[in-house]
């Protein structure tokens, strides 16, 4: 029992490591690694700190004069963050901040590309709203059945 104790202990101290890690990675991939990663294609594990670094990387990501290509698969990008089992209250405010910066951006695009990103977004955010609500929900069910208690 006292082995459980150290080793939760000293995993508790090695996870902002990981975490500091992973985001680093994060920081230097481009956007198809960063859709490998969402997806769980690319060799390391989906979680929610590295769902925020991406959205959080995307939020400063792309410039009024990027090729059209590039808008796309970080529009792409956000819309499958969205969906996402990890998604957090975090990681959808990220989301509405990117809404917000891009807010003529996405408006341009859709204009010039016959596209529906904009309510795509609004679309995906009530999604990820919802999700949020049914995993809070089954997180409370969980707890009043005691089925979310650690093991003593």
């Amino acid at each position: 029992m006292l082995k459980k104790l150290f080793k939760n202990g000293k995993a508790e101290k090695e996870e902002p490591q990981k975490t500091s890690e992973l985001v680093e990675k994060i920081s230097k991939m481009n956007l198809i690694e960063m859709r490998s990663y969402v997806n769980g294609k690319a060799g390391i594990e989906l979680c929610e700190e590295g769902l925020n670094a991406v959205v959080t990387r995307l939020c400063t990501y792309l410039k009024e004069d990027d090729m059209d290509s590039k808008k796309k698969k970080a529009f792409n990008l956000i819309l499958l963050s969205a969906k996402s089992k990890h998604i957090s209250f975090n990681v959808l405010e990220k989301i509405q901040e990117f809404i917000k910066n891009y807010e003529t951006l996405i408006k341009d695009y859709d204009k010039e590309h016959k596209e529906i990103y904009a309510s795509r977004f609004h679309d995906a955010l009530e999604l990820a709203i919802q999700n949020m609500q049914e995993m809070k929900d089954l997180h409370a069910k969980m707890n009043l059945l005691g089925e979310n208690q650690a093991n003593i």
